[in-house]
C-alpha cells in the first residue's frame, strides 16, 4: 500500500510541477504548436503501448461520435484555453483555478447524468469558489485578466470532458478511451496549429525546450496516467484522489524555486480553502470501494 501511495505522490508531484514548465514552454513555442506536438508525442507513446499490450478495439458508431465530441471540447478547446492562458497567467494562479475541475464535474454530472448534487457538495463548492475569489479576485485587485478567463475555460471545457468520458468508459476500458481520445484530439488539433502559426513566429532551437517539451509528454501525460489507474485499483478512488489536492502547493512551490515566482498570503490562504472545499465536496460516506472507471 506504501508503495501505491509513494506513486500516486509521484504522479500529483509531476503534474503539479506540469503546469510551471508549461508556464516555461510557451515562452519558447507557439501556444498551439507547443499543444500539439507534445499531444503527439503522447499520442505516439499510448498507441505504441496499446499495440504492445494488445489492448486496441474495434469502436461502434456511439463510441466515435463521443470520441469526436471529445477531441473538440476536451483537447482542442481545452488545448487552446489553457497554453494560451498560461501566457499571461502564473503556474500557481492556473493550477488553483483548474483544482476546481471535481467541483465543476460534480454540478455538470448532476446536470447531464441526473447524479445527486448534496449538500456536502455545495457547502465544498462555497469553500472553494470564496478561495478562488481570494486568488483571482483580491489577489488581482480585483480585476480579471484574459489569461485567467482563458485557465477557466479550460477548466470548465477539461469538466466537460470528464462528462463526455463517463459515457464513453460505460462500452470502452479506461485506458483505450484515452488512447483513442488522444489520438482523435491530436488530430483536430493538428491543423488548428499549423494554420494559426504566423510567420517568424519563434520556435525554439534549445536543446532543454525540446526535451522538456517531450519528457512532460511522454512521462507526465503518458506514463502517469497509466501509473495513476492501475494504483486506483489499489487504493481506491476516494483517497486518490485526494493527491490531487497537492498538486496547487506544488505548482506553487516549483514555480518559487525555478520561477522565482512570488508566494502570498492570500495565494496560501486561497489555495487552502480551494483544497479544503474540494475534500469537502469529493469525500463520500463511507462505502464499498468499486474500482476506477475514470481515465
Amino acid at each position: 500500500m506504501i508503495r501505491s501511495y509513494l506513486l500516486l505522490l509521484f504522479c500529483v508531484t509531476l503534474w503539479g510541477s506540469n503546469f510551471v514548465f508549461g508556464s516555461m514552454l510557451v515562452k519558447e513555442f507557439p501556444p498551439l504548436f507547443l499543444a500539439d506536438v507534445r499531444l503527439l508525442f503522447t499520442s505516439m507513446f499510448l498507441i505504441i503501448y496499446a499495440w504492445l499490450t494488445k489492448k486496441f478495439v474495434k469502436i461502434t458508431a456511439r463510441e466515435l461520435g463521443l470520441l469526436v465530441l471529445l477531441g473538440l471540447i476536451g483537447t482542442l478547446a481545452n488545448q487552446t484555453a489553457y497554453f494560451n492562458g498560461l501566457l499571461t497567467t502564473d503556474a500557481t494562479t492556473a493550477s488553483l483555478i483548474l483544482s476546481l475541475a471535481p467541483i465543476v464535474t460534480a454540478v455538470l454530472a448532476s446536470l447531464f447524468l441526473k447524479e445527486q448534487f448534496t449538500l456536502r457538495m455545495k457547502l465544498g463548492s462555497g469553500l472553494a469558489l470564496l478561495g478562488t475569489f481570494f486568488v483571482v479576485g483580491i489577489g488581482a485587485g480585483l480585476s480579471i485578466s484574459k489569461g485567467v478567463l482563458l485557465i477557466v475555460i479550460a477548466m470548465v471545457t477539461f469538466s466537460s470532458s470528464m462528462i463526455i468520458i463517463r459515457k464513453l468508459t460505460q462500452t470502452l476500458q479506461p485506458f483505450i478511451a484515452t488512447v483513442y481520445s488522444t489520438t482523435v484530439g491530436t488530430l483536430f488539433l493538428t491543423p488548428a496549429a499549423l494554420l494559426t502559426i504566423e510567420p517568424g513566429a519563434q520556435i525554439s532551437h534549445e536543446v532543454w525546450a525540446w526535451a522538456m517539451l517531450i519528457l512532460t509528454a511522454i512521462l507526465m501525460q503518458g506514463i502517469c496516467g497509466i501509473v495513476w489507474n492501475q494504483q486506483l485499483k489499489v487504493v481506491g478512488t476516494g483517497k486518490a484522489a485526494i493527491f490531487l489536492n497537492l498538486q496547487p502547493f506544488v505548482a506553487m512551490l516549483v514555480g518559487f524555486l525555478l520561477l522565482g515566482s512570488q508566494v502570498t498570503s492570500i495565494q496560501v490562504g486561497g489555495s487552502l480553502l480551494i483544497v479544503v472545499g474540494v475534500i469537502v465536496a469529493s469525500v463520500q460516506k463511507k462505502q464499498s470501494v468499486q474500482p476506477s472507471k475514470t481515465v
